[in-house]
């Protein structure tokens, strides 16, 4: 290969990260949201990045969704200011309300207003769904979802610690964190863990695409229900998109009614949310040690 040949294609280099560069001037307001990754990334960039393109054209800004690796990445993002807005879990919102004074929750799913977690067991088990959380789980392996999961840790711990008072490491012979709510699935249907706790949502969408085979996983009990996800926004938006973006932002996610873009939450709806709603869950967090 030539010098000449090497030039060339460093001057080509240069010439993209230069068009890149001026790229990203040339949108200084773009607004950035992220999102927990409560399931595989590919599923998350196809509902997010449909999320985009949607308030894209409400807004008349340009959006842009950045995917994250953690539910700590999540809340540092928006700590930092990275993202303006992100789709949390209950807890994970509150974490983030708690470190960026102002922000506010605006927005949450139809369903999370009364959300569900199962306890799921594999088939090997023996567990059969009843009304309580059947006491002989006591002893079996046992996985959560993320660790700052709101529907795969932090309540189903709550729900264990009532049901058998002392913690999840004296109730079960291995307790173990999947990191997700699909890895969940898999690792209680494989017989990696005996019992396992998922998010409502996850496992009725995956169970409909008939990615789940009820002869080795099934649900052996349904918690009561909860607050969970909400879209959270930072409380400093104002300043760099004009007064009453908020309100603009918030009607457009209520306002969402695509029904190829709910189901892929999935949700039937979107509604209000403020702060307060998620009071009682805050509570329970402090509990058990998940919040300060």
């Amino acid at each position: 290969m030539s010098w000449v040949s090497i030039g060339r294609r460093g001057a080509v280099v240069l010439l993209v990260n230069s068009l890149l560069v001026a790229s990203c001037k040339s949108q200084p307001n773009t607004f950035a949201f992220t999102a927990i990754p409560d399931d595989n990334e590919a599923r998350l960039r196809q509902r997010f990045d449909k999320v985009a393109g949607y308030l894209a054209k409400k807004l008349d800004v340009p959006v842009q969704y950045v995917p994250v690796k953690t539910y700590a990445g999540s809340v540092t993002a928006f700590k930092n200011g990275e993202v303006q807005m992100a789709w949390f879990g209950g807890l994970s919102g509150l974490q983030a309300r708690k470190a960026v004074p102002g922000s506010r929750a605006i927005a949450q799913g139809w369903e999370d207003q009364q959300f569900v977690t199962y306890f799921i067991a594999n088939a090997s088990t023996g567990l059969k769904e009843g009304g309580e959380l059947p006491r002989n789980i006591g002893g079996k392996t046992f996985t959560f979802g993320a660790k700052d999961s709101t529907s795969g840790r932090l309540m189903p711990e709550y729900f264990i610690r009532q049901a058998f008072g002392k913690a999840p490491e004296d109730v079960f012979a291995r307790v173990g964190f999947s990191g997700d709510h699909s890895k969940t699935i898999a690792l209680v249907e494989s017989g990696a863990y005996d019992v396992g706790a998922v998010n409502f949502t996850v496992w009725d969408l995956q169970a409909k695409e008939g990615k789940i085979d009820p002869s080795r996983v099934t649900i052996s009990w349904k918690s009561p229900p909860y607050q969970d996800y909400q879209f959270t926004v930072r409380g400093d938006v104002e300043q760099r998109y004009g007064q009453g973006f908020t309100a603009r932002l918030a009607d457009a996610i209520v306002g969402m009614k695509d029904p190829d873009l709910l189901a892929s939450f999935p949700r039937k709806a979107f509604v209000p949310a403020k702060n307060e709603d998620y009071v009682t869950l805050q509570t329970v967090a402090r509990s058990i040690g998940l919040l300060d």
